[in-house]
């Protein structure tokens, strides 16, 4: 997969994870496409260490699931370091 469509699967992995995820995450456009891209690599990974295979090709079922996993995961770890440092 290139970098502009792995950048392009972050963005939309990245913004169907912050639908997905209850309450209000913060960033904007750049911050998901961050996280989607971070959450992307590992859902790869995890992927590749569990089921044997990573992302495929760009419209692979399941490559977008493994992304949409992986940004889920980022985006959860995310919130919780943002809340805690909005506390202090």
């Amino acid at each position: 997969m290139g970098f502009i469509a792995f950048l392009i699967l972050g963005l939309i992995a990245g913004a169907i994870a912050k639908a997905i995820l209850p309450g209000r995450q913060g960033g904007g456009w750049i911050i998901t496409m961050v996280l989607g891209v971070v959450g992307a690599f590992l859902g790869g990974w995890i992927g590749g260490a569990l089921f044997g295979g990573g992302l495929q090709e760009f419209f692979s079922l399941q490559t977008w699931l493994l992304a949409i996993l992986g940004s889920l995961i980022v985006l959860a770890i995310y919130g919780m370091v943002t809340k805690r440092g909005a506390r202090r």
